[in-house]
């Protein structure tokens, strides 16, 4: 009677160790998917601020605009997406745009083309399902502007573009060209329809853009101008430029910091209409519209060069973990006269991949210790 209580309190003991063990595991494996799947990214997004304008805005009587931008999300479609590839890319952008929103509290946001990785030839279902992952993925309060520019993977290259490709974008993205806010003017450039050769849509492009030059040189300069009249008064600031190709550069060569593009790659020539706009293209937008500030996207790594008399253009790296271990995106503080920019990392893949295998070498010791 003795041995067989003996032996129940042994199997007794055992389960509770068992249980215990069980229990440790759970915790431990809780707790590495709360970190790397939630709590990182507010570690990481809380570490950014604002940066200040060298202007106080309530010294001058203009106010501050807080404009994020970011560029290149390349949502998988149906035909290139792998569900695990999806699910993993746009669970960690959702989580760092919406983590962004809540804690730095922009007033509109900037995405600078490629939101889409295959609207250049995705069917009508394809292109209904990705839009309504986006919208998901980026949603945000009626307060917050969003403002989209389209990219090549969105319409086309210039050889895939097509006027139903633009429309169906623009049905989504309000098409707005000229936008302005706080005193600032931002133009919003389709780059791609930037070729040059006088196609249809180009010309179109062409058009609207000299348009806007004409708005903008009568808010600048001419306001008493007979030529003028008519036109609803734009805030009488230097453009903030818009778009998915970069200007003209010859390479990345001079391009510098830990997310520029890999050493290996920074002297490799870039293509014209292809990795940039054309000299002439981008000569075009200097002429005709002045600004003072210039975003691109495309290139997926960063990059500051000076155009012209001086005039900044900033790379916005991509936002996606499928592009780069280290995302990013531009917080940029705004009036009428000054601008102020800072850059804001998002997690590196690297640090949760690592997180994840040293979990699951702790776990694995757990269960040989138990045995």
């Amino acid at each position: 009677m003795a041995l067989v209580r003996l032996g129940f309190g042994r199997q007794h003991l055992c389960l509770l160790k068992r249980s215990f063990l069980l229990l440790k595991l759970t915790a431990v494996v809780f707790a590495v998917l709360l970190f790397c799947e939630f709590l990182i990214y507010y570690l990481v997004i809380f570490q950014c601020d604002w940066p200040e304008v060298k202007t106080a805005a309530h010294g001058s009587g203009q106010k501050t605009l807080k404009a994020m931008f970011l560029a290149d999300t390349h949502l998988l479609g149906e035909v290139r997406g792998h569900w695990l590839d999806k699910l993993r890319r746009e669970w960690q952008m959702e989580r760092a745009f919406q983590t962004a929103l809540w804690l730095l509290q922009p007033e509109v946001v900037f995405i600078l083309g490629d939101i889409f990785d295959e609207g250049k030839w995705s069917s009508s279902q394809g292109w209904a399902d990705d839009v309504r992952r986006f919208q998901k993925i980026f949603r945000h309060p009626q307060h917050v502007q969003l403002k989209v520019v389209a990219g090549n993977h969105d319409i086309g290259f210039h050889y895939q573009m097509s006027t139903y490709k633009i429309k169906r974008f623009e049905k989504v993205f309000n098409p707005e060209r000229l936008f302005s806010w706080k005193g600032i003017n931002f133009v919003l450039v389709n780059s791609v329809a930037l070729e040059g050769d006088g196609c249809h849509l180009c010309s179109e492009a062409e058009r609207e853009l000299i348009e806007i030059s004409h708005k903008l040189n009568c808010s600048r300069e001419e306001p008493g101008s007979s030529l003028c009249r008519g036109l609803q008064p734009l805030p009488g600031s230097a453009p903030v430029l818009l778009q998915h190709f970069p200007l003209y550069r010859s390479s990345d060569a001079n391009c510098s910091g830990e997310d520029a593009a890999p050493l290996e790659e920074r002297g490799i020539p870039f293509k014209e209409r292809y990795d940039v706009l054309s000299q002439e293209a981008s000569q075009k937008l200097l002429w005709w519209l002045r600004p003072r500030l210039i975003l691109s996207g495309h290139t997926h790594s960063a990059c500051e060069v000076l155009h012209g008399a001086g005039v900044p253009e900033i790379s916005v790296p991509s936002f996606s973990w499928r592009n780069r271990n280290n995302p990013s995106f531009i917080m940029g503080s705004m009036t009428p006269t000054e601008y102020a920019l800072a850059k804001c990392y998002l997690p590196y893949e690297d640090t949760v991949l690592v997180t994840y295998c040293v979990a699951a070498g702790f776990l694995v010791v757990l269960i040989l210790s138990w045995t």
